[in-house]
């Protein structure tokens, strides 16, 4: 009777891990495929992106997520994939180049602000921790792309620069 009891227990628990197993790798595709008629379109690096402006800044790339929410993150098309990056500005816009995964581009006409935050995809850093860009992709959906550079010292720089863009148009 009490090896009943201990198999059943086992085969309970391997089930409802399985279970979870499952819910995990289905809930990902699922989530995949409802983000892919908001997100629509992802620009492309240019074969020209103009002069360089600022950077390559040196950080970790943290993902794009939903705007205005910080734990929503886009898994379509990569854009959730953490890797270290970096950061440049051009003179037509904000290019992530990510190790191991494709670099994002972002048209300096679809940048609405650049600001610093305390967190980002569901991690927290402290005050001013993450550099973030909020651009609007082609199909008019708003996101923000998170980035925690190596030399923090280099965030005012950016903030001030697309502050400058943002009150000339």
């Amino acid at each position: 009777m009490v090896n009943v009891v201990i198999i059943g227990g086992t085969l309970a628990v391997l089930a409802g891990l399985g279970r979870v197993v499952y819910m995990v790798a289905t809930g990902a595709a699922i989530k995949a495929r409802e983000q892919v008629e908001a997100v629509g379109e992802i620009p492309v690096l240019p074969d020209n992106p103009g002069e360089p402006v600022r950077g390559p800044d040196s950080g970790l790339y943290l993902g794009t997520t939903f705007a205005p929410s910080w734990q929503n993150k886009i898994t379509v098309g990569g854009l959730s994939d953490r890797s270290a990056a970096n950061i440049t500005e051009f003179t037509d816009g904000i290019e992530i180049a990510r190790q191991g995964a494709d670099d994002i581009w972002i048209p300096r006409g679809c940048v609405t602000v650049v600001r610093t935050e305390s967190g980002f995809g569901g991690k927290v850093m402290g005050d001013g921790g993450v550099l973030v860009v909020r651009w609007v992709l082609p199909g008019g959906t708003e996101v923000d792309s998170g980035i925690r550079a190596d030399d923090k010292a280099v965030y005012s720089g950016w903030v001030a620069d697309f502050a400058a863009t943002e009150s000339d148009q």
